[in-house]
């Protein structure tokens, strides 16, 4: 009788386990697969003042469009989980400029969790100068750093100015090749984000004043990298 209950205990026992083993890979798949669980997710704002023939406006720039000489813009970003974003200017004349981060040496060096970053700091404002044509703004992010697209700008930026040509060639090809994998991998959204009740994102004109670039910030996320290309028609 003994002997009996010993196997009845054990049969269940093994039988527990089985079931439990069988159920794990269930369990697995579904954290994988919720749409929830990304691993990019930031704020961004862009935006411009404008001058027009009723004084200045200020408007959210969500698309490429056509600015004048003399205009004014500003970039905001905020990470709401560790990854790494890239803000890469790219003048009329071909000349690049990294906006976001200032370096890249450090490990995690501005990419503090929930910590405003206004581009440029503070009150400043970049101001559109006489070099007209069309300049491009890439706004890249990713879980892991882009040290490729890094090792190509320090390159850029410490060889002689006769060379920094090819080499800008060389970083936008970099980009290109990103914006491929983003547009393949096709895990991203983008929407706008409320505080303190107020919408954010709606794109409309402001008139008031303030012109706080934050205020129209969105909300973007993505499972492993996001790239996006902003093109201004430099009037």
């Amino acid at each position: 009788m003994r002997i009996k209950s010993l196997f009845l205990i054990t049969f269940l026992l093994l039988a527990m386990g089985f079931i439990t083993f069988l159920s794990l890979p269930m369990a697995r798949a579904e954290q994988t697969q919720n749409p929830n669980e990304t691993g990019i997710k930031f704020l961004w704002a862009f935006g411009a003042i404008k001058k027009t023939e009723d004084g200045s406006v200020f408007q959210s720039i969500d698309r490429d469009t056509a600015l004048n000489t003399g205009d004014k813009i500003k970039f905001f970003i905020r990470l709401d989980k560790q990854c790494f974003v890239y803000l890469i200017y790219c003048s009329s004349q071909n000349e690049i400029k990294v906006l976001f981060p200032h370096r890249f040496e450090v490990e995690g060096h501005e990419y503090n969790i929930s910590q405003n970053y206004y581009i440029p700091i503070g009150k400043q404002w970049f101001e559109l100068d006489d070099h007209v044509g069309q300049e491009k703004f890439y706004l890249l992010a990713s879980i892991d750093r882009l040290k490729e697209l890094e090792a190509i700008i320090n390159q850029y930026e410490s060889t002689d100015p006769a060379s920094q040509p090819v080499i800008a060639n060389k970083i936008q090809l970099e980009i290109r090749k990103l914006r491929k994998t983003h547009l393949i991998l096709k895990g991203y959204g983008e929407r706008p984000v409320s505080i303190i009740g107020a919408l954010r994102g709606t794109g409309k004109t402001e008139k008031d004043g303030s012109y706080d670039v934050a205020n129209f910030a969105i909300e973007i996320s993505a499972d492993t990298i996001y790239s996006r290309t902003f093109t201004i028609d430099h009037q």
